[in-house]
């Protein structure tokens, strides 16, 4: 198979997809010639598919992004504004849970749509760690109480020790404001080397939490775990996350208790027009 392959038959030649390459590669001399990719700048191609979604004619397909892999855009699932505003603003953070597991078939549909969140050149080169149980959830939660109480003990005048207290109380009660009731937990990550990791893990995360919304699935960043990641190594090792990766924020995940019936509103947006 040629690295760009061109249906002759449905090609208009009216270089749309040169226009659109990201990179540049794809060239069309004249409105009589087909587009082509010269094989010296084959190495360049991001494999993005822009080609191939932007082709009105489905004319093309490029090594990496097959056109029998890409489905066409069906007009009457495109959102109106209001049902996009309203699926936006209905994303809650999720605290409390169902005791019922999320199954790994509804992990894999999620993780699989987030997949498809843009990453810096399309390196698409995250993992996706998911730790599942309660037991070790809350042994987590336990390593993270422990990390405040040195933090309290450390610095107890500080504004992060008045915050853990709390919390700390609530944990002796038997009350985990870590990762409350959820089951699993997800940690995506990137390899050390790639300069854009954070930026693409975070952008995943919102991919994978708008995309449980349809499924009846909540989530929650867990920050505070995060704290006690970012402090004890230990702690971090023992998730089991794939070697010379770095990872940004882990999510838990689960069936939400409660149902939500209104959108809250939110500060007014401070824009700065220059």
């Amino acid at each position: 198979m040629a690295f760009l392959t061109i249906d002759e038959t449905k090609c208009k030649q009216d270089g749309i997809c040169a226009a659109e390459c990201p990179r540049g590669i794809i060239t069309q001399e004249d409105d009589k010639r087909f587009p082509q990719i010269a094989e010296a700048d084959q190495t360049y191609c991001m494999t993005c598919g822009h080609c191939v979604a932007v082709c009105p004619h489905g004319a093309l397909s490029v090594n990496g992004v097959d056109i029998e892999d890409c489905p066409e855009i069906k007009k009457e699932l495109v959102p109106s504004w209001d049902q996009a505003e309203q699926f936006l603003r209905s994303r809650r953070s999720i605290r409390r849970f169902k005791d019922k597991v999320v199954d790994r078939k509804t992990l894999e549909q999620l993780i699989e749509t987030a997949r498809y969140a843009p990453t810096a050149s399309n390196a698409q080169n995250l993992h996706w760690t998911v730790i599942e149980g309660r037991d070790k959830l809350e042994s987590l939660s336990q390593e993270t109480i422990n990390w405040m109480e040195r933090v309290i003990a450390a610095h107890p005048d500080s504004p992060a020790a008045d915050y853990f207290r709390p919390v700390v109380a609530r944990w002796a009660t038997g009350y985990d404001g870590i990762l409350r009731t959820a089951q699993t937990l997800i940690v995506p990550s990137a390899p050390k080397e790639n300069a854009n990791g954070l930026v693409d893990l975070s952008i995943a995360l919102a991919y994978l939490e708008l995309a449980a919304l349809p499924r009846g699935v909540g989530t929650c960043w867990a920050g505070l775990l995060r704290g006690a990641m970012l402090a004890t190594p230990e702690l971090v090792e023992s998730m089991g996350l794939p070697e010379g990766h770095t990872w940004f924020y882990p999510m838990m995940i689960g069936f939400p208790k409660f149902k939500y019936h209104r959108l809250p509103e939110r500060k007014p947006p401070v824009i700065h027009w220059n």
